[in-house]
């Protein structure tokens, strides 16, 4: 019998101001403001989402609205009416006809993640809630 892995969904009412982090793929049609990591999984961003945040994933869809930075171990595709306003990190970028961006891309080469996907050295101590400002 076949395990179906279906992605979990933040619908078009959803609001989240915060950290989102996860090891499963995401769907987001909703509002999303300040970070979402996903590390090894597909994010795709809906066509009623409005996301104001940076964004971390392997491979990373977007169909709505991105005011933030990508970064994509793997493949970032930007689709016909979507609008992006940061910059693009990723192996891989397909941006079809009509889809809005502005900001910079970085096509790292290589199978190495990004370095901002790195682990902190060990020397270095954990950021803590008074460290963030939160």
């Amino acid at each position: 019998m076949a395990i179906e892995t279906t992605p979990a969904r933040l619908g078009k009412t959803i609001v989240i101001r915060g950290e989102v982090k996860g090891s499963e793929d995401l769907i987001i049609d909703g509002r999303v403001e300040g970070t979402v990591q996903l590390g090894d999984n597909r994010l795709t961003i809906g066509p009623n989402a409005n996301v104001a945040a940076d964004l971390t994933a392997k491979d990373v869809l977007v169909m709505g609205q991105v005011q933030g930075n990508i970064i994509a171990t793997g493949r970032v595709e930007l689709r016909a009416g979507c609008l992006v306003e940061g910059d693009v990190r990723a192996l891989r970028l397909a941006i079809e006809d009509n889809a809005g961006f502005h900001g910079k891309v970085d096509l790292t080469q290589g199978a190495a993640k990004p370095a901002v996907l790195a682990a902190t050295p060990a020397a270095e101590p954990a950021p803590t809630q008074a460290s963030l400002g939160i």
